[in-house]
């Protein structure tokens, strides 16, 4: 059978990528190891940060601002609620490398954000309690996108533009111009690789060192309520750095940002430990005494870590890569979907993506 893409891999990335293939009139076929919005990888946990207060880098705020453009297009085309608007707040001491570099990209693009005080924070969200020396970067038109419900979304707009999309059938080889699964072969013109956590085995060929780490997404029902409440990310200068969300589906939700287990999908540890649910505890408790209230559940997920956490977007002969998202890039997943479509199609894109070049990363961890 023979396709114009193929597309390994329809999680948050590839069912967008399947998308905008399919949309552009092209003969799309999806391939995906496991089922719609599956919880064995990267796409799930019922809730994704997405800000435009970029610390990681300004380069990113362009592809921010096409993506919270293309939510907006995504609810209004899959008549599902993806995106939650509820305000986001950075709070760490002045010269922290969240407030400076979130700093740094709302006054370069001139993004509406207020800069607040320990004592206007505490005003304003009395569940918090930052320290007298701490600062909160407040981002109104941040929030969070719910994972899942995009994976389905963008799957249902690439089946109702023409993708054939098949489930459970996991890729045992590929190479340009072919891809083998347990079940077939599938002639392409083009193959795009969307691998998750499963970058190091689908994408050797690339030379590019990934590194997967395991982390735990923990749900507490809150002692004190945190219903209204926007995305916070907290920087603290003894190390305890978190990030959580309002109340959603009953819970709130809060996590580490790195610092767990390196592990392969194969030898990952899926049971949340007591000890992990104590840690973490122990690390809001200063912060949102209110939070960790009762331990509901734990779930666990992987990040696909390049050295300096950068991404990985790249057109090669045959074959376009989105990987090595490193624990930030589920926020861009339309953008990327676009990105993608453009460098399959026209081998360009009009997107900034110079950061994410391959080449910098090869030679070395």
């Amino acid at each position: 059978m023979t396709y114009d893409v193929v597309v390994i891999g329809l999680g948050g990335m590839g069912s967008a990528a399947a998308y905008r293939l399919a949309q552009r009139g092209l003969r799309v076929l999806g391939l995906e190891k496991f089922t719609p919005a599956h919880a064995r990888g990267s796409s799930h946990g019922g809730s994704r940060i997405t800000r435009q207060a970029y610390f990681e880098d300004p380069a990113y705020v362009p592809l921010l601002l096409r993506a919270h453009e293309m939510w907006d297009q995504i609810e209004h085309d899959s008549g599902e609620h993806v995106f939650h608007r509820v305000g986001g707040l950075i709070v760490g001491a002045q010269d922290s490398g969240a407030i400076t570099g979130g700093r740094a990209s709302v006054e370069q693009f001139g993004l509406t954000h207020e800069l607040l005080d320990a004592s206007r924070i505490r005003e304003r969200f009395p569940a918090f309690r930052p320290l007298d020396d701490e600062v909160g970067l407040y981002e109104p038109g941040a929030g969070f996108v719910v994972p899942e419900t995009s994976v389905r979304a963008h799957l249902a707009l690439a089946g109702r533009a023409g993708a054939e999309l098949r489930f459970e059938e996991p890729v045992t080889h590929w190479e340009p111009g072919k891809v083998t699964t347990a079940s077939a072969t599938y002639e392409t013109g083009h193959v795009v690789v969307c691998p998750g956590p499963w970058a190091p085995e689908l994408l050797a060929r690339l030379e590019v060192p990934f590194e997967i780490e395991r982390q735990v997404q923990f749900y507490f029902t809150p002692a004190e309520s945190l219903a209204g409440y926007p995305i916070h990310i907290w920087d603290r200068a003894d190390g305890t750095n978190f990030y959580g969300f309002p109340e959603h589906e009953g819970a709130v939700k809060v996590a580490f940002h790195h610092g767990g287990e390196i592990c392969t999908p194969e030898t990952i540890d899926r049971t949340v430990h007591d000890h992990e649910v104590e840690a973490m505890i122990t690390a809001t408790r200063p912060a949102v005494p209110g939070l960790a209230g009762t331990f509901q559940r734990g779930a666990t997920c992987m990040y696909t870590n390049t050295a300096d956490r950068h991404f990985v977007i790249a057109r090669d002969e045959g074959v376009t890569v989105a990987c090595g998202f490193s624990g930030h890039g589920f926020k861009f997943a339309p953008v990327v979907g676009e990105i993608l479509a453009d460098l399959t199609i026209d081998g360009a894109t009009r997107h900034p993506i110079a950061l994410f070049d391959p080449a910098r990363l090869r030679g070395g961890a």
